[in-house]
């Protein structure tokens, strides 16, 4: 068994057959790479930062309404001539 190539690359194998090292590495250490044949292609990062880093970016309400653009299209219906009704005549 291979040591990683530092404390934050691992190749595969290193991390397959270390797993809970890896993963203790990436609470204590922070995110750790994997590489796959020298090409890193998926890192180990803790759920704290994982949600942090995916959590959508919400504005404010004020944020919204002094934006000088919309968020979104809205769809709007075009409008129809109004058909009124004829009036009732009560005797």
């Amino acid at each position: 068994m291979t040591e990683p190539q530092s404390s934050r690359r691992w190749p595969v194998q290193d991390a397959e057959a270390r797993f809970n090292e890896l993963l203790e590495a990436s609470l204590k250490e922070g995110p750790q790479i994997v590489t796959w044949q020298g090409v890193e292609v998926a890192v180990l990062v803790p759920f704290e930062e994982w949600s942090r880093l995916t959590a959508p970016v919400r504005p404010t309400l004020k944020e919204l309404l002094l934006a000088e653009e919309g968020r979104a299209e809205i769809p709007v219906p075009t409008r129809r001539r109004w058909h009124r009704r004829p009036p009732v005549v009560f005797y």
